[in-house]
Order: structure tokens, then sequence, then C-alpha cells
């Protein structure tokens, strides 16, 4: 190879953009998400390297440490926060990226998860390893840091308590939501950085309107006196409100983005895309918009009996209102005594 073509080659590389991304506690979804923007992903192999994902790539700590601070143009990290390792990765990225993308309802809000925060290490340990039919552990050996053999030494990363978002341990520049994110959005997002028009840090990197604002379904604005779960229902009207049919619909009180996907599939929205602009706690946000439409009858105010019985047909509230955003809700955990 000719010294000219060596230089071209070199020139062309240093025009890309290098791309990071990392996985922290998260299903693997998000990695998914990114493969599935199909063939656009050839569109981005022709304006970005990516130096690390190790989900596909070999790539060692040491080389990411190695790396010059601010080296990483844009790093995408999915997952929520819940070991030492995750901690370390999540600081040492931040110091080598210009720009820090929270990827996915995990980093974003803490994600399933952040669920997590409902109980601690030692519940979580004694469910998995102990209290648990299909375990035999007659010796009751549960994860520890350090773990001495014949052979030398054992170690884990520390196993924390609290589940948190990515922005609760580094500073974040912007936000991608979902679970996971649309390849819409992926794409859209991606753009944005090849064609340097992002918006002001901080920004989440989705459409203003809620779930609902995308939702065809006729919306009555009717008054519902029961709560029902989705197999309760025999028969889902395809064109009605799911919220007006009984059925906790999350969409009110969720940002979107997602073209209310699992609305066209008949099912409601969980909440995946967060907050909606303005909303402090999501959760709250729902059971507010919940309470406007209990009742019997427009005129007819209910009793304190039936607002009780109503309620108690919420099965999971947590799970139902905060099932990706605990983590980032106003009371994130449980307090253990």
């Amino acid at each position: 190879m000719t010294e000219e073509k060596k230089d071209k080659i070199e020139t062309e590389k240093k025009k890309k953009l290098q791309f990071a991304f990392y996985w922290a506690a998260s299903c693997g979804g998000c990695e998914i998400a990114v493969l599935d923007i199909d063939e656009k992903i050839l569109d981005v192999v022709e304006v970005a390297d990516i130096l690390f994902w190790p989900v596909a790539l070999d790539t060692k700590y040491k080389d990411v440490e190695a790396m010059k601070d601010g080296s990483i143009d844009v790093c995408f990290f999915n997952g929520s926060i819940r070991t030492e390792e995750q901690e370390h990765l999540a600081k040492l990225l931040r110091k080598k990226s210009k720009v820090l993308v929270a990827f996915g309802s995990c980093a974003v809000n803490g994600g399933i998860p952040g669920l997590a925060n409902l109980a601690n290490r030692e519940e979580v340990f004694n469910v998995a390893y102990i209290d648990n039919p299909s375990t035999y552990n007659p010796k009751r050996i549960v994860p520890k840091k350090l773990t001495r053999i014949k052979e030398g030494k054992l170690t884990l990363p520390e196993f924390y308590d609290t589940v948190k978002t990515l922005n609760q341990v580094v500073d974040v520049d912007y936000y991608l939501p979902g679970c996971p994110p649309t390849p819409d959005l992926i794409i859209d997002a991606v753009n944005s950085i090849v064609e340097n028009r992002l918006p002001p840090k901080g920004a989440v990197l989705a459409p203003l309107k809620s779930v609902c604002d995308e939702c065809p379904r006729e919306k009555y604005e009717k008054k519902i006196s029961e709560i029902k779960r989705v197999y309760e229902v025999e028969s889902i009207d395809p064109n009605k409100c799911l919220l007006e049919q009984g059925i906790i619909c999350m969409g009110p009180a969720t940002r979107g983005g997602c073209n209310a996907r699992c609305l066209d599939a008949n099912m409601p929205c969980t909440g995946c895309g967060g907050p909606t602009p303005n909303s402090r706690d999501q959760g709250a946000k729902m059971m507010s918009a919940l309470a406007s439409i209990l009742g019997i009858e427009e005129e007819e105010k209910m009793s304190d009996e039936k607002v009780e019985e109503l309620m108690d047909q919420i099965v999971d509230p947590v799970g139902t209102f905060y099932k990706y955003g605990l983590p980032s809700a106003l009371i994130n955990r449980r307090v253990m005594r």
C-alpha cells in the first residue's frame, strides 16, 4: 500500500465520528434495537466507527482506560446502575466521551430493574439463592465480592442496595427513552448527531406529545366504575380508549414517540417512554388522571367505600404506575428498617 493511500485512509478515519455503546443493568433489548434499524446501520457505519461495544466487540476495559479523555464523540449508555462495575464504567465513559446519551428506559428512568428498589440486596439474594423452590443451596451460599479458592481469588463487583438512573451517577447530555427506543427515534438521534443539530443539553430526544396524542382510539371522556386487567376483559374494543374500557393505560402520563405501537396491538401502554414534558413524577400524574375518570355517573358522587373498592382492583400499584420509573420517582425506593 502506497503512503498516499495510507494517508487517504487515515484522513477518512479522522473524519468519522467515534461511537461507543455500553450495556449496564438491562435486558439487552436496547442492543437489539440498534440492529432493528436494519439496512440503515450501513449508513451509520459510513459516518462512524464503533470503538467500544462489549456485546459485539472484544474491546477491553483497559483499552477504554487508555483512550484520551473526550476521544469518544458519542456514547450510548443503556441500563441502570446496579453494581460497582456499572458505576465504574459510567464514570469512565463519561470521562472519555464528549456526549453521553442515556439510551432506553433503564438508563433514563431506572427501568424494570429499578423495581428492585422495593427490596434491598439481602432480600434480593434471599429470593434468588436461598428461599427459592428451584434452587438447592443447603449451605446458603450467596455471591461475595471476594472468594478464596485453592487456585487463588475470585472477585465480583459489589451489588448495590439501590438501583440508580444514569444521571444519578454521572452528568448526562441527552435522553433517548423507550423499552427499547424505536428505530425511528434511534435514526433521528443519530442523524441529529451527524448533522450537528442536537437540541440544547439535557433534552429528551423524543416528541413532546403523549402516547394519547398518538393513539387513534376514540375517546368519549366517560367515567369508569370498574378497573380490569387485560385478561379479565372478554372482548376488547380495538377502536375505543382502553381507559374507558376499565383497563389502566399509561398513555396520558407517558411521552410519545412510539406511535402508540402497543395500543395498535390492542394492549395498553405500560409507560416505557417515561413522563410527559413538565411532569416530575409519571406515576403521580397517572394516578391523578385515573382519579379524574373514576365514577358511577357524571352527577353522582362516589362514596369513600366505592373509591377504596376501585383502588383495591389495582393489583400491583407500584408495578403499574412505576414499572419503568421507580428510581427517578419522588419516592424512589422502599425505606428498609
